[in-house]
């Protein structure tokens, strides 16, 4: 059985990720109080009726009062003004920790709004689905998938262990690294991918000579699996992307570059080329699956309606 590990938790956002962390702290009993917060005064309505923590505080400042832990989970073009709305009314050696997919900006912009008597923790859960709002969440959504922490070179290593035993408790595997390495890494692993898919379905939609209903209709796995990456919340994907742009560019042309040779390969009629290409990230494709980052079962383990008997 789970213990207290933090008297007070506060939690700021209440979308897929915000909730489904409140959803983990309370049904763990993690926190003595857990208190939640959002802009929006239909989701703190909807938080009150769905039991989103022992009290809804209608400000970010009423939140944070006597708070040991405040996880910050709004879109990171946001997160310098809550930071700003909370810097003065937080507790002397409070940590504070946040959700966002680029860690330097929001490192730099809350920082800025942060006493230097509290430990501030940026961490990246590497976890979530493309549905949003605070029935989204569910407290099973961290189960060995990773959360990495990008503390500061002076930060706290007792703040740093605290938070990360937290997130090892909701069922994560923690990583540390530095701001900057973080965001090069998800450029590549996050950031570029749904670029590509915003890019692709997109282009889909405006072909003149394909119908938007064939485009439904005929939707093979790729194309399917791209539409749910492009259904991601936009707000938070267009903050990413301007957040770390100089990463995602980057990336964007090692991206270029690669399909140029593949453009080169199919023009040319180059199959040793394709050939190698494709087993080498197949390979990859394994890799995530060993790790148990992903299922291997038929379909990607969607659910499906049994065939009918078959008559005699």
């Amino acid at each position: 059985m789970s213990t207290i590990q933090f008297q007070r938790v506060t939690i700021i956002g209440l979308g897929h990720i915000g909730s489904s962390i409140a959803r983990a702290v309370k049904q763990l009993g993690l926190a003595g109080e857990l208190v939640t917060t959002d802009a929006s005064a239909a989701i703190r309505k909807r938080a009150a009726e769905i039991g989103l923590g022992d009290r809804v505080a209608e400000t970010n400042a009423d939140a944070v009062r006597d708070a040991d832990l405040v996880i910050v989970c709004v879109p990171v073009g946001v997160c310098g003004k809550v930071a700003a709305d909370i810097g003065a009314h937080l507790k002397a050696g409070a940590i504070v920790s946040d959700v966002g997919s680029v860690k330097s900006t929001v490192l730099r912009e809350m920082s800025a709004h942060l006493p230097l008597n509290v430990h501030f923790i940026p961490a990246h859960p590497v976890a979530g689905t493309e549905d949003s709002g605070p029935d989204s969440g569910f407290a099973e959504l961290f189960i060995n998938r990773w959360c990495i922490l990008t503390p500061p070179p002076d930060a706290d290593p007792t703040a740093v262990e605290k938070l990360a035993t937290l997130w090892r408790t909701i069922g994560a595997n923690v990583e540390i690294m530095t701001a900057e390495h973080h965001d090069m890494v998800l450029a590549v692993t996050s950031h570029l991918p749904h670029l590509i898919a915003y890019t692709i379905v997109g282009t889909a939609d405006e072909l003149e000579n394909v119908t938007q209903a064939e485009v439904l209709k005929f939707s093979a796995g790729g194309f399917r699996d791209f539409t749910r990456i492009a259904a991601s919340d936009p707000t938070m994907w267009r903050d990413i992307f301007l957040a770390n742009k100089d990463a995602v560019l980057e990336m964007l042309g090692a991206f270029q570059e690669d399909l140029s040779k593949l453009t080169r390969a199919i023009r040319r009629g180059d199959g040793e080329v394709l050939f190698d290409h494709f087993t080498r990230t197949r390979a990859i494709r394994r890799g995530i699956v060993n790790l148990g980052q992903d299922a291997a079962g038929a379909d990607f383990g969607r659910p499906h309606a049994h065939l009918p008997p078959q008559k005699s």
